[in-house]
């Protein structure tokens, strides 16, 4: 007889053990068993709570973006003006619980998964909108609604380039001067408007 309440905790678990996966591997071709191994259950039992391999990987991209979730609100807390805001979420881009190698290798894998999949497809967009709309709603507030659109197109852009070249890459860079460059990028833009 199962124990109650050992659900949620083998599904974080496989979830876990999915991002740690694709991260020694640094692609898709990680499997049930290989997952359910590492997280210290049967290829069955996470069949049984996801279904398959896909929506493993989708549920441990809904965790991720979970985790970016929690680390934009909890740097806008201290944020007091529209540049701070700004600011903040180039910050929990970067956040060192969201710049993970495993996690920085899931997020490659995803976009790769993301032309295949209708439901990663749709993860990528709701992502991709809300990081959009974030930037946009204080940037309207120090340059005009056009300038500030180009401007988080070109922030969303760097900081996924970011994501890309550090999984490509295989190599520790540097986080901060990855904000740097980011921040640079926007006091730059702003200036010129």
């Amino acid at each position: 007889m199962p124990k109650i309440g050992m659900e949620p905790i083998r599904r974080k678990a496989l979830i876990e053990a999915t991002i740690c996966e694709i991260g020694e591997s640094g692609s898709l071709n990680v499997t049930v068993g290989k997952i359910a191994k590492r997280a210290g259950v049967s290829s069955a039992l996470a069949h049984h709570y996801f279904g398959g391999k896909d929506q493993i990987l989708l549920a441990a991209m809904r965790a991720i973006l979970a985790q970016f979730g929690a680390s934009v609100k909890q740097e806008l807390l201290s944020a007091k003006t529209p540049m701070d805001r700004v600011e903040a979420i180039i910050h929990a881009s970067f956040h060192p619980d969201n710049f993970k190698p495993q996690v920085v290798a899931s997020w490659l894998t995803f976009y790769v998964l993301a032309q295949n999949s209708s439901d990663a497809q749709r993860l990528l967009q709701i992502y991709a909108r809300r990081l959009q709309s974030n930037l946009v709603y204080d940037l309207c507030k120090l340059t005009d609604a056009d300038k500030a659109h180009r401007i988080a197109n070109g922030m969303a852009s760097i900081i996924d380039g970011f994501y890309i070249r550090q999984a490509l890459q295989k190599s520790n860079a540097d986080r901060l001067e990855t904000i740097s460059i980011v921040t640079e990028y926007l006091h730059l833009q702003l200036k010129e408007a």
